[in-house]
């Protein structure tokens, strides 16, 4: 399984036969090299969506219709985009698991918000979510955007994660204090990855307190285009 950053909180992951671009927000964002952009999407077979927001969801559009792949993505935006954009989805719910491709991916709750800027205002684009990803043994749990919240206890029980992407950079979601408290408590990873943080200076630059908190676990602090091997 390889995982490769594409900066703030956008993935590619390589797992089972499938390419997983993870709220691959490129244009725009301060830490990806733009010039990068066909490197990183050449080969994705999936646009896994965890909600609406521009920092998550801006390129999606474009890069389902450039490459001609499925949008992954709660059923309320998955069918929007399905009728109005005329791309290919799959849209399902909390709960729900969808195979993508041998890869097994479990949506489950996270606490936010979602809708993305339109002509009239905000437009809603279903509830925000997070997922559990199974495959090649492993299971890894990506936050999305979220705070802590109980629904965590229950979730890193029945799908025991042991690679948790969490957000963590403060302000729109947990930081790392309260990202490293909700993986002590509620999960049991060998690998963390924080996400969501060092994009603006709104946001925490440093994962040190994730470190710090986490004694033990391996808290990997994603450098883009450095790709992970799990």
């Amino acid at each position: 399984m390889k995982l490769t950053p594409l900066g703030h909180s956008g993935f590619r992951l390589e797992i089972e036969q499938a390419v997983i671009l993870i709220d691959p927000w490129l244009s725009g964002n301060p830490l990806f090299p733009e010039d990068r952009r066909a490197e990183a999407i050449t080969g994705a077979t999936h646009i896994l969506l965890s909600h609406g927001h521009g920092d998550h969801s801006a390129d999606t559009v474009a890069i389902a219709r450039e490459l001609g792949i499925e949008v992954v993505c709660i059923a309320d935006l998955a069918s929007y985009w399905a009728s109005a954009e005329g791309i290919t989805t799959l849209g399902f719910n909390k709960g729900g698991t969808v195979d993508l491709n041998g890869a097994q991916v479990t949506m489950v709750n996270a606490t936010h918000s979602s809708s993305y800027d339109g002509p009239n205002g905000p437009v809603y684009t279903g509830t925000e979510s997070g997922f559990m990803i199974r495959g090649e043994g492993r299971c890894v749990y990506f936050s999305g955007d979220t705070d802590i919240m109980a629904d965590m206890g229950w979730m890193g029980e029945y799908h025991a994660p042991d690679i948790g992407i969490l957000c963590a950079g403060g302000h729109f979601t947990m930081d790392m204090q309260a990202a490293a408290w909700a993986a002590k408590k509620y999960f049991n990873f060998d690998t963390v990855i924080p996400c969501h943080y060092k994009t603006f200076p709104l946001l925490e630059q440093s994962a040190q307190k994730l470190v710090d908190g986490l004694p033990g676990v391996r808290v990997i602090e994603p450098e883009v285009f450095d790709t992970i091997t799990l």
